[in-house]
């Protein structure tokens, strides 16, 4: 996704980072923040969480187009609020991102099993940040 300062940035692109919604679900504020910054500042209107509960308000009130989710949480972690989210008919389609500073496989595959979209590994980069979430909202338009 591009940045207004980059100059390969057209307003066609800016233009479908803008009505789009990202949820970052963490704990850690520094996590929080960082990724506020680098998808703020391509255009994407961010939702912020510090756990799961505090999350699945916030979803039901705001249809998040794409959402981040720490594994790792106190009270409802990350799988536990992912498996609640593809449960909800509402919300099944919509892309969960897990986020962990673990990347085993077994860690992937139980985030597959309760139905996340993709995992990435913390700490993540803008690109890789941005990456996801493009590849993503692509992938709905598709459909």
């Amino acid at each position: 996704m591009c940045r207004w300062l980059e100059r390969s940035c057209t307003l066609a692109d800016r233009a479908d980072a803008s009505g789009t919604k990202v949820m970052v679900i963490d704990d850690s504020n520094t996590i929080r923040r960082s990724a506020e910054i680098f998808l703020a500042q391509a255009g994407y209107q961010v939702l912020l969480a510090e756990d799961g509960f505090d999350a699945l308000a916030k979803i039901a009130d705001h249809h998040p187009d794409l959402i981040f989710v720490d594994i790792m949480m106190p009270r409802l972690d990350g799988y536990q609020t992912c498996a609640l989210i593809k449960k909800n008919p509402k919300f099944a389609a919509t892309p969960v991102i897990m986020l962990s500073s673990k990347d085993g496989l077994f860690d992937r595959a139980r985030g597959r099993m309760v139905g996340s979209d993709e995992y990435l590994t913390k700490p993540f980069t803008k690109d890789s940040l941005l990456k996801a979430v493009s590849a993503h909202m692509a992938l709905r338009e598709q459909r």
